[in-house]
């Protein structure tokens, strides 16, 4: 029995739903255990309505898909190159579909044109919401791969501290980075890998490059894996050499404002209120206008996922939720500090997910 697929079923039946089509390839890997990338070509889960799923894949997929989904899936179909995909999905569609589900931030216009065309369904209906709602309570196996892809970053940043001396640059630290993510085990990283030195810290969303790294400035490393299909996420701000006074200040602002932060989670409290509590914390440390972004944001199967963890998110938290706690101060021309944990709700309040140390250390 597959629950995930039972959840989708009994979704339809609440909502008038014909039958729902799954085409992002995410999705498809969380429903049937199928992982795949086709690129351009057409991959899709066809449930309909009270009958068994149907997965239609590229034929050079077939056996992958018949190996991971065989259990889930008992029809899988295929279409080759040559094929018009569209044309066998219509052959595969159930007689009667008036309301189809789709997700519609997952098709461009051109595919809806091409679907609609072949399905002729009277009504599109949005399925993002309760794959949303599925997908953001997450379970015992699915935290216990999150666990994994934080040890494997974690190892990774170990290596990676290691390196640090001065003169080495920014984006040398990044091709060490990601060549070890690959050899302990990851998929690769899941998002571009930040390394930032001196004043190039105080950019949250800054691009590795040339800067090298100096004595007496902040250093500041960001990265993440994917490891079996989940992600994991993590920054450390380093000091290399001795730095002033203020830097150890924007240091101990922030590191309490990501403990205050963590302190607020279980379950029943608002997603606001841990942003409150580590926006607080910073602002009365005198850091206010440079913590200027969110608390966080979700995590699993994609790097950023619901919740979004912020000032006006009035959502409750629930056991298993998964999301990052990252407050950050950031001053132009002296530099940046931030400190990110992965954190699962659990039923008495909170796990930490991520161990890495978070005194001021430091380095090179």
């Amino acid at each position: 029995m597959n629950v995930r697929i039972n959840q989708m079923h009994a979704y339809m039946d609440d909502n008038g739903v014909d039958a729902v089509l799954v085409t992002e390839p995410k999705h498809v890997y969380y429903l049937t255990g199928f992982a795949s990338n086709p690129h351009e070509r057409f991959l899709g889960l066809l449930l309909p309505r009270g009958d068994e799923a149907i997965l239609l894949v590229p034929a050079l997929d077939l056996e992958a898909a018949q190996a991971a989904a065989g259990a889930s899936v008992a029809k899988i179909h295929t279409h080759s190159d040559t094929d018009d995909a569209y044309a066998v999905l219509r052959s595969l569609m159930p007689a009667g579909v008036r309301v189809l589900g789709i997700e519609k931030e997952q098709l461009s216009v051109r595919r809806f044109e091409a679907l609609s065309e072949a399905v002729g369904a009277e009504s599109y209906v949005d399925i993002g919401l309760p794959l949303r709602d599925m997908r953001v309570v997450k379970s015992p196996e699915e935290a216990e791969l999150m666990r994994n892809a934080v040890r494997i970053v974690e190892d990774v940043l170990r290596a990676g501290i290691a390196l640090v001396k001065p003169g080495v640059t920014e984006i040398e630290l990044v091709a060490e980075l990601e060549y070890r993510m690959r050899k302990l085990g990851a998929q690769g990283p899941s998002f571009d890998t930040l390394v930032l030195a001196g004043a190039n810290s105080a950019l949250p969303h800054g691009m590795p490059g040339r800067t090298a790294v100096r004595e007496g400035e902040l250093l500041l490393f960001d990265l993440g894996v994917f490891a079996g299909g989940y992600a994991s996420d993590i920054t450390r701000t380093f000091a290399v050499g001795d730095v002033t006074d203020e830097m150890k200040r924007m240091y101990a602002a922030v590191l309490d404002g990501n403990l205050r932060a963590i302190e607020a989670v279980r379950p029943g409290a608002a997603l606001a209120s841990l942003d409150r509590a580590a926006r607080d914390s910073i602002t009365a440390a005198g850091y206010g206008p440079q913590f200027n972004h969110r608390l966080g944001h979700g995590l699993g199967l994609d790097i950023h996922e619901y919740p979004s963890v912020h000032g006006n998110n009035a959502e409750l938290l629930r056991e298993g939720m998964t999301f990052t706690i990252e407050p950050g101060v950031y001053v132009p021309g002296v530099g940046g500090v931030r400190i990110e944990d992965d954190v699962l709700v659990t039923a008495n309040g909170v796990e930490v997910l991520t161990r890495f140390p978070k005194e001021l250390t430091v380095i090179g």
